[in-house]
């Protein structure tokens, strides 16, 4: 089973896959798996696309899965917003966030975070334990390869939060 955001299910079909098994899912819908599992589609703040003429036309997502006994956040790509807020009072806290963290620049606030940011979308959403993702994958931004991992465990470390 494959759970995705609106307008990505075409893509996957063209490249093969079952379309039996594609879930498409908007933002503030939920997956019910079992009883013990659930996958909530949230919002995220990015564009999408991978051509000159499909800029947003798919959504772009965060996840938060669910068990009885463990909640985690997963951000995907986006810049900062006010959605960690309402994501966290409705679903929070959360065991683990996995917080996008690297691959920032101040020119793109709607599309990446930079680490204090990440930081504070971690508390945001009352994360116990903070997983930093998104970085050392590809060069994509200007800032030094490690400088995202480091940044944001000396943030981590002065907030007394576990990365």
């Amino acid at each position: 089973r494959v759970i995705t955001p609106l307008g990505v299910g075409s893509h996957l079909r063209y490249w093969g896959m079952d379309p039996e098994i594609i879930d498409e899912r908007d933002w503030n819908q939920s997956v019910h798996i079992s009883d013990a599992l659930t996958v909530h589609v949230l919002p995220a703040r990015h564009f999408s696309g991978r051509g000159l003429f499909d800029t947003d036309r798919s959504l772009w997502c965060s996840w938060v899965i669910r068990s009885p006994q463990f909640s985690l956040f997963f951000s995907g790509d986006t810049g900062y917003f006010d959605g960690f807020k309402q994501i966290g009072a409705a679903y929070g806290p959360f065991d683990i966030t996995c917080i996008e963290t690297g691959a920032y620049d101040h020119s793109w606030p709607d599309v990446h975070m930079l680490p204090e940011q990440s930081l504070q979308a971690h508390l945001d959403l009352g994360g116990r334990y903070m997983l930093p993702i998104h970085n050392g994958t590809f060069d994509l931004a200007l800032h030094n390869w490690f400088e995202p991992f480091e940044r944001i465990s000396e943030l981590a470390s002065a907030q007394q939060v576990s990365d």
